[in-house]
């Protein structure tokens, strides 16, 4: 873990949401801004998610796994080897351990089952990598 990662807390920390449902960026843009955080810009692919990480070099990119034009775990690959976002956490609907080992390989400090996002489940996977 890196020392930026240690102190890391959601408070005003910049976010980018990269998810293909509009609603589900919507709700998660609401948590976040509620914690303090400032959501810095949004994305509906993977395409548009890797332009955006490099252009806004956020301190989190929140990435869903499913994506329509990549999956995410290659979008956190991307992210990870250019070095534009400090953090990365994978999100989707299906538990962890239906991705298995792709979780590893992604290059993301952490998962969350959508059901359980929150301010919390975010600053615990970021802390807990």
């Amino acid at each position: 873990m890196n020392d930026r990662r240690k102190g890391f807390v959601l408070l005003r920390a910049r976010v980018l949401i990269v998810d293909d449902h509009d609603g589900f960026r919507l709700s998660a843009r609401r948590m976040l801004e509620r914690a303090g955080c400032v959501v810095v810009g949004e994305a509906a692919d993977g395409r548009s998610g890797i332009s955006e990480a490099e252009r806004l070099r956020p301190d989190l990119a929140l990435i869903d796994v499913r994506l329509p034009d990549m999956d995410g775990f290659t979008v956190s690959r991307a992210i990870r080897a250019a070095k534009w976002a400090d953090s990365i956490l994978l999100i989707s609907t299906r538990q962890k351990a239906d991705h298995g080992d792709r979780l590893l390989t992604s290059g993301a400090d952490g998962f969350i089952e959508k059901s359980e996002l929150s301010a919390i489940s975010v600053s615990a996977a970021i802390l807990g990598s």
